[in-house]
């Protein structure tokens, strides 16, 4: 993973709300990027770095429950952390099953919401570190031809070489071949390590 600076988002419409907030994330390290409406914040482009968005629910025009909706589907490295001046039951449980990793009510402490960050870091890195992961997975993927494929997908449903080189109507030896190729390209040296890859890439065996 990018060893680049996390990026707390604020987007809240209060200033001195957004200044205080500013501040205590720089103290701690981290970048703030301030916006004062949702229409601001959505029009800046995406950061591939560890990130979080502390969100008002509150918002004039688009809220925050709004913003969530428009933004967490696809952006699952970016927590969102919820705040509010006057939160209640139906709201927070809304957010929460959005996806929200927290819901503060102001006044809140700054140590609590550190905390709050901290936790948002934490999974936006990991989250980071899961796409790349399948990304480099897709790459191998990509790199094998029709036939490898073929191969692939009948070694990781339990068939031997010589059913593969059956259904195929290929001999044992191309099957072995082409194996040892699947193996090499897809980076396992072991027929569990490939099945465990088979179903990271949500391939149907045949």
């Amino acid at each position: 993973m990018s060893e680049a600076v996390p990026v707390v988002f604020v987007v809240d419409d209060d200033i001195s709300v957004r200044e205080s907030l500013e501040e205590l994330i720089i103290v701690e390290g981290w970048k703030a990027k301030i916006f004062d409406s949702a229409e601001a914040f959505l029009s800046h482009p995406r950061e591939a770095v560890p990130s979080c968005l502390i969100l008002d629910v509150n918002l004039p025009k688009l809220n925050g429950l709004d913003v969530q909706k428009l933004v967490a589907p696809d952006r699952i490295e970016m927590p969102i952390i919820f705040i509010t001046g006057y939160g209640d039951v139906p709201t927070t449980v809304q957010a929460m099953k959005a996806g929200a990793v927290e819901f503060l009510t102001k006044p809140f402490s700054d140590e609590v919401l550190l905390a709050a960050i901290r936790d948002a870091i934490d999974r936006s890195s990991s989250a980071i570190d899961g796409e790349h992961e399948m990304q480099q997975l897709r790459d191998c993927y990509s790199s094998l031809s029709n036939r490898e494929r073929e191969v692939m997908a009948l070694v990781t449903s339990g068939l031997m070489n010589k059913q593969i080189g059956g259904k195929l109507g290929i001999s044992e030896t191309t099957v072995k071949a082409h194996r040892g190729r699947v193996m090499r390209k897809m980076k396992v040296d072991s027929l569990a390590d490939l099945v465990t890859l088979n179903a990271k890439l949500g391939l149907a065996t045949s």
